[in-house]
């Protein structure tokens, strides 16, 4: 009886395991057929909500783009994660893909234009705040924290910049910051608003 039961369960985690792969294939020509874009900063905060307890905070780099359409979207399935979800976390991890080696970038006069502590925090709060938290203390594992007495804010605003907008790899941390936060539409001097922001609100 036990060898009849073995074999059902058997054919059944077979049959329940060539589901779960055709599923998977559905999911990955899906993925290349449709590749619509994702938010960043949503797609931020699902990898590292639903993700990285598994993953242990790879780094998005271990992958090329098109292996990460492949990955992501085979997980969705397992992770339970909605189409909209899966394509954020896919953009943000491309995204994270994108620093830049080499960086130009000119020095940026703070008094050529007034920003208002507003303007710096709408910017922060709509593309940064996702890694960094609304404290600065960073919301993921290898995030700087902003408030440390010894932290990244004892840098000058140029060097700052220049991480800002080309991107970053934190010694010992495993998830870089992209360029320009994940959003290329942001200009150098609403990036100098932010890091405004940042100085005021966090620095010690």
């Amino acid at each position: 009886m036990r060898s009849v039961i073995s074999k059902i369960a058997a054919r059944v985690a077979t049959k329940e395991s060539l589901f779960l792969l055709a599923t998977m294939a559905v999911q990955s020509l899906y993925a290349l057929d449709y590749p619509e874009a994702g938010d960043f900063s949503a797609g931020s905060k699902a990898w590292s909500e639903n993700c990285t307890r598994c993953h242990n905070m790879r780094s998005p780099r271990d992958l090329r783009d098109d292996q990460w359409v492949t990955s992501v979207f085979h997980m969705r399935v397992r992770a339970g994660l909605s189409g909209q979800e899966t394509r954020d976390i896919l953009t943000f991890l491309q995204s994270s893909n994108a620093i830049a080696d080499n960086i130009e970038i000119g020095q940026v006069n703070s008094s050529a234009a007034e920003y208002s502590d507003i303007s710096g925090k709408q910017i922060y709060e709509n593309n940064c705040i996702a890694c960094h938290g609304a404290n600065g203390k960073g919301n993921i594992p290898g995030v700087p924290d902003f408030s440390a007495k010894d932290g990244r804010l004892l840098k000058d605003d140029n060097e700052l910049l220049s991480s800002i907008i080309g991107g970053i790899q934190s010694p010992g941390s495993s998830m870089p910051m992209p360029p320009r936060g994940g959003n290329s539409r942001l200009s150098n001097s609403e990036l100098d608003a932010a890091l405004k922001y940042i100085r005021k609100s966090f620095s010690n």
